[in-house]
């Protein structure tokens, strides 16, 4: 008996050693996916930001579907995503980026002030997504533009300790140069939270939630943090004396 269970440690300190080394490999990546970058090598300088933030990739009361991003040229299956969802993750990003103060900000209220004018003057009624982006960003001779779109937002049925469906949420961002419309930087956030013992590569997440079913909010939450710590954007003490981060206005 004092041998079965000395055999019986060995192998649950066997499975713990394996699993840490997994852990280390793996790191916090398992979830995101990045994209080939038409950025420089070193990086892009950005000192100007304009921040268009999140719109849906299909809107409520449309049919689930597979999407292609008009900006990156990349697709996903996406499903309807309500404005307030969108509006949210927007406030959310911004105001994680004022807080950085990494580099000068213009708000998603001013951006999508002056898409509401470019597409008021569009006669043609056919200008392009990406296009459009780079008037926005030669509008604020802005470096860069941020913006991103929603694929999915479930949120989860159940509570903290105990669930019937998990919280599933999948996003990108992109930054585009206004001179060109490059995109400088893209990643995309895809996660569906799932227990320990359903994927021991996820044990970053377990230990971020403390061992809880996140709500749809809380698991977004994790990924913008997860995506704007790899966006290229110039240390604060860079800045020039004039840079600093502009007030949300909101919309």
């Amino acid at each position: 008996m004092a041998t079965e269970i000395r055999v019986a440690f060995l192998r649950f300190g066997l499975f713990l050693l394996i699993l840490f080394n997994l852990w280390t490999l793996v790191g916090c990546h398992g979830d995101t996916r990045s994209f080939p970058s038409s950025a420089f090598p070193s990086g892009p300088t950005i000192q100007r930001l304009v921040v268009i933030g999140f719109q849906p990739a299909i809107s409520n009361g449309e049919r689930p579907e597979l999407v292609r991003n008009p900006v990156t040229g990349t697709s996903f299956m996406s499903w309807p995503v309500s404005e307030d969802v969108t509006d949210w993750l927007t406030d959310q990003l911004f105001e994680m980026l004022a807080k950085d103060k990494k580099t000068y900000l213009i708000p998603p209220g001013q951006a999508r002030g002056v898409v509401h004018s470019i597409l008021m003057s569009d006669t043609k009624l056919g200008i392009h997504p990406l296009e459009m982006i780079q008037n926005v960003g030669k509008a604020f001779g802005a470096d860069a533009v941020l913006i991103g779109q929603v694929y999915r937002w479930q949120d989860r049925v159940g509570t903290d300790y105990g669930i019937e469906k998990p919280a599933s949420v999948a996003f990108d961002l992109s930054l585009v140069r206004p001179s060109d419309g490059g995109i400088l930087w893209r990643r995309n956030y895809d996660k569906t939270q799932k227990s320990l013992f359903e994927n021991l590569f996820d044990l970053d997440t377990y230990i971020q939630s403390g061992g809880r079913w996140l709500t749809a909010k809380e698991l977004a939450d994790f990924g913008i943090k997860r995506l704007l710590a790899e966006m290229p954007l110039p240390p604060a003490e860079k800045q020039g004396k004039d840079e600093g981060r502009a007030d949300y206005s909101g919309d």
